[in-house]
């Protein structure tokens, strides 16, 4: 199972660390900590894989068309959660990059399970018997979404900095040893570029099998390049 830790020793981050390029913020989220904060016992998990999106100069990402109503959020102050409705199932998660009227973000697509694992297997409507069944949770953007009870009513606009707020991302210190940089999935419009970041040999990212599993590299050290 899981390296359990405490929420309180996770201490949220700064706005200043999302008011930044998305593809360095990107990197850097990963071994980072989604909390959402609870009555009885908040729910963590890690930060395993990300998508970068720049703006109105990515063809792929939703501020591509300029700012609407719908993708405002985008264009606002950084570290808030932007939610967006795909596929008529599933929400999928993003936080906002760069300075105010920028419009960058960062996708989250799969989380490691930390705290309040039997919470999230009901809100998936699945059984988790054995470790090996616990990506069923949080491996792909709406999986993720489902387990944190994640919808655009609840969290759009979010502020992820805040222990206040529906959602937050913190740091608890764990090491980012080993990332892995890949092109993006799942979409049409610039899906070669490589903005795709994940922790090589995590069993809980999404996506074809071949990339969860890598031979092992020295701390610290990137296996692709942007």
């Amino acid at each position: 199972m899981p390296r359990q830790h405490s929420p309180h020793a996770i201490r949220p981050l700064p706005r200043a660390f999302f008011n930044r390029d998305p593809r360095r913020v990107a990197r850097e989220l990963l071994g980072k900590v989604l909390v959402r904060p609870q009555d009885s016992s908040d729910l963590t998990a890690r930060i395993v894989e990300v998508e970068a999106y720049l703006g109105e100069k990515d063809p792929a990402a939703h501020a591509f068309i300029g700012r609407t109503p719908r993708n405002s959020v985008l264009f606002g102050p950084p570290g808030h959660a932007y939610v967006y409705f795909i596929y008529g199932n599933y929400f999928c998660l993003n936080v906002s990059c760069e300075p105010e009227g920028l419009a960058g973000c960062v996708l989250f697509r799969a989380l490691e399970p930390i705290h309040g694992i039997q919470q999230m297997a009901r809100a998936r409507g699945v059984e988790v018997p054995s470790p090996r069944d616990l990506p069923r949770l949080t491996s792909g953007p709406g999986r993720l979404s489902q387990a944190f009870g994640i919808t655009r009513t609840r969290d759009n606009g979010a502020d992820l900095t805040s222990r206040q707020s529906s959602l937050w991302i913190g740091d608890d210190g764990f090491p980012a040893r080993v990332v892995r940089l890949t092109p993006r999935i799942g979409i049409k419009q610039a899906a070669d570029r490589k903005l795709r970041y994940l922790l090589a040999g995590n069993p809980f990212v999404s996506g074809p099998k071949a990339l969860r599993i890598h031979p092992p590299a020295r701390p610290g050290k990137t296996l692709l390049h942007r």
